[in-house]
C-alpha cells in the first residue's frame, strides 16, 4: 500500500489503534473508530472500501513511511548488510502498538487475507532496497526483496515474543539473520567463481539473466504496492 497522507484516515487509524487490542482489525473496531473520530459511515467507505482490512494496511503503510524518513535522515552503517539491518530495525522502531502489529498478523494468517499481508511484507523489503538505493535490474531485483521479506518476516514474529529489555534479544536475531543471508551471498560468488561450476550451471544462468525487474511506474501495481482505487 502505498502511504499517502489523509486526514480523514488519519483520525479513523488513531481511533482504531485504540479498539485492536480488544477487537483486532474487525468491522467492530472500524465502526467504533468511526463514531470516536465522528466520521460520516459514508466517508468510512469511501476511506475503507475493504473495511478493517484497509485500515490495518494504513497502519502497515505508516510504518513503512517512518522507516523510509529514517533510512533517509539518520547516518547509517559503512557496511551494506549493517544498512539493510537498520532498515528493519527502523521498521520494528516505528511500530506504535505491538498489540495492532499482534493482531495484524492474526488477520494476514486468513487464507482470504493471506496474500495481502505477503504483499505488505514485500513493500516493506521494497522500501528498504529502493531507499538504499538499489539498483538492480535482473533476477537479483527479486531475489533481494524475497530474502529480506523472509528476514523481516522472522524477525517480526520472534519481537512479538521479545520481552527483553529494550529489544536486545530482537536485534541479536536480526543480526544471526542477516549474517546467515550473507553466508549465503558468499556461496553464491563462490559458485560463479568456480570454472567447473559456472559451467555446469551456464543453462541455468543464462535463463535467469533473461529476467528483469519491473519497470517503475507512477503509481506500480507491484507487489507490496496498493492501487488508489483499492485493488
Amino acid at each position: 500500500m502505498m502511504y499517502t497522507s489523509n486526514p480523514n484516515l488519519e483520525r479513523l487509524l488513531d481511533a482504531a489503534l485504540l479498539h485492536v487490542p480488544f477487537d483486532g482489525w474487525s468491522e467492530t473496531t472500524l465502526q467504533a473508530a468511526a463514531r470516536d473520530a465522528d466520521i460520516d459511515p459514508a466517508m468510512v467507505q469511501a476511506l475503507c472500501p475493504r473495511g478493517a482490512v484497509t485500515l490495518a494496511l494504513a497502519f502497515h503503510a505508516r510504518g513503512d513511511a517512518v522507516m523510509v524518513a529514517r533510512l533517509k535522515s539518520d547516518v547509517l552503517p559503512e557496511r551494506f548488510s549493517d544498512k539493510i539491518a537498520a532498515g528493519v530495525r527502523f521498521r520494528i522502531e516505528a511500530v506504535s502498538d505491538k498489540e495492532a502489529v499482534r493482531r495484524g498478523t492474526t488477520l494476514f494468517a486468513l487464507p482470504m487475507h493471506a496474500a495481502d499481508g505477503a504483499k505488505a511484507i514485500w513493500g516493506t523489503a521494497d522500501k528498504i532496497w529502493d531507499t538504499l538505493g538499489d539498483t538492480s535490474e535482473d533476477v537479483n531485483w527479486y531475489t533481494k526483496r524475497a530474502t529480506l521479506s523472509g528476514v523481516y518476516s522472522a524477525t517480526i514474529l520472534f519481537w512479538l515474543g521479545d520481552d527483553s529489555a529494550d529489544n536486545q534479544a530482537t536485534w541479536a536475531f536480526l543480526e544471526r539473520r542477516i549474517s546467515d543471508v550473507m553466508q549465503i551471498e558468499k556461496v553464491k560468488a563462490q559458485v560463479r567463481d568456480s570454472k567447473l561450476l559456472s559451467g555446469v550451471l551456464a543453462g541455468p544462468n543464462w535463463l535467469l539473466g533473461q529476467i528483469k525487474a519491473p519497470q517503475r511506474m507512477a503509481n506500480p501495481d507491484l507487489p507490496g504496492h496498493w492501487r488508489s482505487d483499492g485493488q
